[in-house]
């Protein structure tokens, strides 16, 4: 015997999961990862120890990512009726997904940006310059012109990733309360009978 249940908790508790993984990671890279390097006294070795977590912790970061991605995509398939019938359902969920594209598209570069600094930094110490940098992603005065670049690039980038997974999770709150009772019927009513 089969029920009919409007019950995702897999799906969600999936999506959930891999949201909190990659905002919280990205929060983690901003506050530690990336700052962590100005404990050490080269330029290049800062460069290097962020690169180093960076790339042991992209596999879970992206596991985070496609998590949110597969099962958003699921729940959206389950709350189809819903897209239809409840006002605001299928204009914040198109706002999610487009959030959650623009967020992976963003922590990609990030990667990318991440490793064109350590390159350009290997580089710049194999030409015999000096490497010297803030942090991961705060060129000082001294700072290969390549590197800084790339640095410039990572800091706005590092900025983005978090406030887009964010807002991925602020739009999944608000989804997940319309689903209360008299949120639906609200929502129902408002479509059948608009202003």
């Amino acid at each position: 015997m089969t029920t009919n249940t409007d019950n995702h908790f897999v799906a969600q508790s999936v999506h959930d999961l891999g949201s909190a993984l990659w905002f919280g990671g990205a929060v983690m890279g901003i506050a530690g990862v990336n700052k962590s390097g100005q404990d050490l006294s080269q330029g290049l070795d800062r460069i290097r120890v962020a690169g180093s977590a960076w790339s042991r912790f992209q596999p879970a970061q992206f596991g985070g990512i496609a998590a949110t991605l597969l099962a958003g995509l699921r729940l959206t398939q389950v709350g189809g009726r819903r897209i239809a019938l409840q006002q605001g359902f299928g204009t914040v969920g198109a706002l999610k997904a487009g959030l959650a594209v623009a967020g992976a598209g963003a922590t990609a570069y990030a990667a990318y940006s991440g490793n064109k600094i350590g390159k350009a930094a290997e580089e710049a110490a194999r030409r015999g310059e000096q490497v010297e940098v803030k942090d991961a992603t705060l060129p000082i005065a001294g700072t290969p012109p390549e590197v800084a670049k790339w640095q410039r690039r990572q800091r706005v980038t590092q900025f983005v990733v978090p406030t887009l997974a964010g807002a991925n999770i602020v739009c999944n709150s608000w989804l997940v309360q319309s689903y209360r009772v008299g949120a639906t019927a609200k929502g129902v009513l408002r479509r059948l009978l608009p202003d």
